[in-house]
């Protein structure tokens, strides 16, 4: 019988199948965090911090990290798929899990269409939403046939994209024009203006509990999660440090905030103009990653929202062969292909930076209910108000839409429970 921790009895129906260790899982959460975000992010997030770029990155960190920490907690406590869909039903009650769980889909749903538009913007700008509907029925295809095989994509995604931002790095880094006097690390934009470029700078990380949402899937998950998560996010802050610091010593943060595409116009100013069609093949190759992983975990929260009857029940059936939410991952593709073909969503995604910010508050308040110790608590409280902050630092018209969108959330679960009261 199905607890509601979601763990199944072993052969029983709708079982996923454990086969992720713990680089599997590091590679799974590189695949998410290094991606097109890191290519593009930089630019806003200099127009907003100015100097204070390195000090925004270092706040996005701290934030991050007590997210990773409190949602690896969560994950070990409770191995099932839907991430803080399941954290915050289990630990705060289902309508806190169903706001989570709603935020993340419906969000990130947009972004996945976003990623697959900016794969096509960069292999082929004239046929930009032919090549993203392409993209999605190809990864979805990935995913159909079992985690191994997305495994084995993210892992050639990975190395090309590090060996990418390594060349970057480099090349910058090695020019003749490079000063260490450009990296400057000050206030120049004021305190806002660092916290609105820390909520922008955030969600290159926010792929760190891809493995997380995957928890049904992992070996050993009270082992392998707590080790698999931080060591992810780390690798990614020190990828991302060196590129910040090596584009900023070439550009400075003055050049970085006019940049369209930051890396690229860091090597051309480097003086090897050369390599910004490889830049340009890196960024394509990093928004791949980032849609096979977000397709990934949409995919799985569809699919603890779909057993708790809070989506179409259909959408709980797992493949008998290929041990995968076939159903959840076909229904997730279509709508995302659908969006990537009619409608250019690059730019009007910003309620997704906002649902996954309330996203990880509820994880860390979950992660609260874990411990009586002081101590233990501390992380959770910093988490959880460093997304509140972030979450409100953001663009206005973000956080309308954002919140306009979760609110709609609260208002359908509302109606159901009301109907469901009624019949």
């Amino acid at each position: 019988m199905t607890g509601r921790t979601g763990r199944r009895g072993p052969g029983e129906a709708g079982e996923l199948r454990r086969t992720l260790g713990v680089r599997d899982a590091v590679v799974i959460g590189l695949g998410a965090m290094v991606g097109a975000g890191i290519f593009a992010v930089l630019g806003p997030a200099a127009a907003a911090a100015g100097s204070g770029l390195l000090v925004a990155l270092a706040v996005a960190a701290v934030v991050a990290y007590c997210n990773a920490v409190a949602s690896a907690r969560l994950a070990a406590r409770y191995p099932a798929s839907g991430g803080t869909y399941v954290y915050g039903r289990e630990r705060l009650g289902e309508f806190w899990g169903y706001l989570a769980g709603w935020a993340f889909v419906v969000g990130k749903t947009a972004s996945c269409a976003a990623m697959a538009l900016t794969v096509g913007a960069y292999a082929w700008p004239g046929q930009a939403h032919a090549v993203a509907v392409a993209a999605v029925v190809a990864l979805t295809a990935v995913n159909y046939l079992g985690v191994r095989k997305s495994l084995w994509l993210t892992r050639v995604i990975v190395a090309g994209v590090l060996a990418v931002l390594v060349l970057v790095v480099a090349v910058c880094l090695g020019s003749s024009e490079a000063a260490a006097g450009r990296v400057d690390v000050g206030l120049s934009g004021g305190f806002g203006g660092v916290l609105e470029a820390a909520g922008l700078l955030f969600f290159a990380f926010a792929g760190y509990a891809r493995v997380a949402t995957l928890g049904e899937e992992v070996r050993d998950p009270a082992r392998t999660i707590p080790r698999a998560v931080p060591l992810a996010l780390g690798i990614a802050l020190a990828v991302y440090a060196c590129v910040a610091v090596a584009v900023l010593a070439v550009l400075g943060a003055g050049g970085l905030a006019e940049a369209s595409a930051p890396l690229a116009d860091a090597v051309r100013a480097a003086g090897v103009p050369g390599l910004v069609p490889v830049v340009r093949v890196g960024a394509a190759v990093a928004a791949l990653g980032s849609l096979l992983a977000l397709i990934l975990g949409v995919s799985r929260t569809t699919l603890a929202m779909a057993r708790d009857r809070h989506l179409p029940g259909a959408l709980a059936a797992v493949h008998p062969r290929f041990q995968v939410p076939h159903r959840a991952e076909l229904a997730v593709g279509a709508v995302v292909a659908l969006l990537a073909a009619t409608v250019d969503v690059r730019g009007a995604v910003g309620f997704s930076s906002f649902g996954v910010l309330v996203y990880y508050a509820i994880a860390n308040a979950s992660a609260w209910t874990l411990s009586r110790a002081p101590l233990a608590r501390v992380g959770p409280v910093v988490g959880a108000a460093g997304c509140v902050v972030l979450a409100f630092a953001l663009p206005g018209v973000s956080v309308a839409v954002g919140a306009a969108v979760v609110a709609m959330g609260g208002v359908a679960y509302g109606v159901r429970r009301w109907l469901g009261g009624r019949g």
